[in-house]
């Protein structure tokens, strides 16, 4: 058998969902040239069977639990150890986590955090420091983001500091305790953080206006008058329209600004007072939409909740990550009931949004609102999940993910015109023939590892470029079938590929 086969065959066994752990196994050997590249994809692209992963946690070959650290599908509790690892590229890998960049990243654990973040060094092999760590998974979004809050109080002094740097999400009582923190690191960090809510010292440190530091301390911090002028004079105002602390004469003016954009920053905030009333008769529609639904928005943790819908269209593939602050169910029924379509995509991204309310918003009218229920609620209708993943190719890769996109009910879709559809329609069990003869390769790929197939047509398709790894991949591939293409592959037997047939 070529080479390529014997790549095919490898890749189709290691993502076989039918693959026991004792065949997995043998594709971790590192003696098993061959099968590296798909013991490594295996790691790290697949869910696990816990003797496997326990097989790659205690590797000696450092590749495999680099791999391993990045796998988005095995429960990260399990990956613990990995934050220890006595390399540093490990707890790297998994401090970055998984190259994949999903939508819906699952946050670590708060142990594997805390081991992070308070680590004394990078490695035992010294390739990377304990900062490098720490900047890889501040940087991957797998940090809750009301971690930083709930290490206010915690016993570690660098916890504490993390909290400090987070000054403007910390409650009053918080940012009492940290001003008085018996460590003095703690307390310059609570001490700077302070000075952000000061106008006169936020005035006195203010870098030259129109700087990339300076937006982001008007944009922040809390200003005095003068500093609010300057800003109009030099008409640098886009920082003050996304200020919290921007002061309500400053938020009038900004209403009247001649740039539809500012108006548009300050329409939906809950501070706004009586500008809004004006913005509802602004001359841009847009602006107007935004004005409509400030009524509705009476807290920054709603502001939010909104700014992340009506400010992306239906193919936003933004990340999906729990807020800091959870808003109350009875808002999100509000939302839901809304005449406003925006208000409707809000509720339909908030997952726990009751059953008889995903009914309704899975029949609603604004394709938006189905496409966020698809995309954000478990209890969304399978149908429509594959409805989205038929009309949204940008939501495909996330739709896959998710436990609840219907396995059947799909060979309606067998002769779409997009490949990517007839692939997906190709798996289907119920299928009477999947399309072994599809022009598009990955169509072909996909109805080969259909669980209808019997053995006798698996040996055929083993055999052939276009099908061999899908066949490899099949559920109902015989186990000693897989052992046999395993010891082909991996030690050079001599058993013919058809020598398992039944």
């Amino acid at each position: 058998m070529s080479d390529s086969l014997h790549e095919l065959w490898l890749r189709g066994i290691a993502f076989n969902p039918a693959a026991p752990a004792d065949v997995l196994i043998r594709l971790l050997d590192e003696a098993a040239g061959e099968a590296g590249e798909a013991g490594l994809s295996m790691c790290e692209g697949r869910d696990l069977p816990d003797a496997v992963i326990d097989a790659a946690l205690r590797h000696p070959v450092e590749g495999i639990r680099r791999a391993l650290a990045r796998n988005l599908h095995v429960d990260p509790v399990r990956l613990a150890p990995l934050a220890s690892d006595p390399s540093g590229l490990v707890r790297a890998y998994l401090a970055a986590g998984t190259r994949l960049k999903p939508r819906r990243v699952r946050p670590l654990p708060d142990d594997i955090l805390v081991t992070f973040l308070t680590a004394q060094d990078g490695g035992e092999d010294g390739r990377v420091s304990e900062q490098d760590i720490a900047w890889e998974l501040w940087s991957s979004r797998q940090v809750p983001l009301s971690f930083p809050r709930d290490m206010a109080g915690h016993d570690h002094p660098t916890l504490r500091r993390y909290a400090a740097f987070q000054w403007q999400s910390l409650t009053a009582a918080q940012r009492d305790v940290l001003l008085d923190d018996p460590d003095p690191a703690v307390r310059e960090a609570a001490r700077e953080g302070n000075r952000q809510l000061d106008p006169e010292a936020v005035e006195a440190e203010l870098p030259p206006i129109g700087s990339r530091h300076a937006a982001s301390v008007l944009g922040t911090c809390a200003l005095s008058p003068a500093v609010i002028e300057r800003c109009f004079a030099a008409d640098e105002v886009d920082p003050l329209a996304r200020n919290r602390h921007t002061p309500a004469d400053a938020l009038a003016r900004l209403a009247r600004h001649p740039d539809a954009e500012i108006r548009r920053l300050i329409a939906t905030r809950p501070d706004l007072g009586p500008a809004a009333v004006g913005l509802r008769q602004d001359p841009d529609e847009d602006v107007r939409m935004r004005a409509r639904l400030q009524p509705a928005i009476r807290s920054w943790a709603e502001f939010e909740a909104v700014r992340t819908v009506v400010d992306h269209g239906p193919d936003c593939t933004c990340p999906i990550t729990r807020p800091a602050t959870e808003l109350s169910p009875d808002w999100y029924a509000t939302c839901a009931a809304s005449d406003e379509p925006v208000l409707r995509r809000v509720a339909a991204s908030w997952p726990g949004l009751p059953a008889e309310l995903v009914g309704t918003l899975a029949l609603d009218g604004d394709e938006e609102v189905r496409i966020r229920l698809a995309c954000h609620h478990p209890l969304a209708p399978p149908h429509l999940l594959l409805d989205v993943f038929v009309t949204r190719p940008a939501h495909r890769p996330h739709l896959l993910s998710l436990p609840s996109f219907p396995r059947t009910g799909r060979t309606h879709l067998i002769g779409h015109p997009d490949p990517e559809v007839r692939a997906l329609a190709a798996t289907d069990p119920t299928l009477p023939e999947p399309p072994l003869e599809d022009p598009d390769d990955a169509v072909c790929r996909a109805a080969a590892a259909n669980p209808t197939l019997p053995p006798e047509t698996l040996e055929t398709l083993l055999t052939d470029l276009r099908t061999a790894e899908g066949a490899a991949a099949n559920p109902s591939l015989p186990v000693p079938r897989m052992h046999a293409l395993l010891d082909h592959c991996l030690n050079g037997a001599a058993t013919p590929p058809t020598a398992a047939r039944r």
